[in-house]
């Protein structure tokens, strides 16, 4: 009875302590890329909410992350300028440090104009090839997030 005993408030301190543990010990500094190549509204914005809840999960000062956008998903930048729920939260997450990438091949095999058809887009934002940057960045040991 007494070893029972002794577990069971060993088990109950175990319980006590661990959450405050987890809490102190965090995530961690993380390296992440998201994969966006969809152009489904619906699903784009859950991409959005992911990479918010990522950065609430782990905090902004711990996280490098980056979005690749090529083939559809560069549709994303386009929907952000003319609708207002994505522009909001295009900036959002850019206020936050999230750099969104932008494949070149896309932009010249769809003759999309970066600074008139998609939401600010910076030349130093384009990427030769969307999915060589999804490589090279896994290479250099970003973790790989296809939303």
């Amino acid at each position: 009875m007494k070893i029972l005993l002794s577990a069971l408030v060993l088990g109950v301190l175990t319980l006590a302590v661990a959450p405050n543990a987890l809490a102190e010990a965090g995530y961690g500094k993380q390296k992440v890329v998201y994969h966006i190549n969809y152009d489904d509204q619906k699903h784009l914005k859950g991409a959005m909410r992911n990479i918010q809840n990522h950065i609430n999960a782990v905090g902004e000062e711990n996280l490098d992350l980056k979005v690749v956008l090529h083939g559809n998903g560069v549709a994303l930048l386009s929907i952000a300028k003319t609708d207002p729920n994505f522009e909001s939260m295009v900036v959002s997450l850019k206020s936050q440090n999230i750099s969104f990438e932008v494949c070149n091949n896309t932009l010249t095999g769809r003759k999309i104009n970066y600074e008139t058809d998609l939401y600010d887009v910076e030349e130093t934002d384009i990427v030769p090839s969307g999915v060589a940057e999804l490589a090279k960045l896994q290479a250099e040991g970003y973790t790989y997030i296809k939303p």
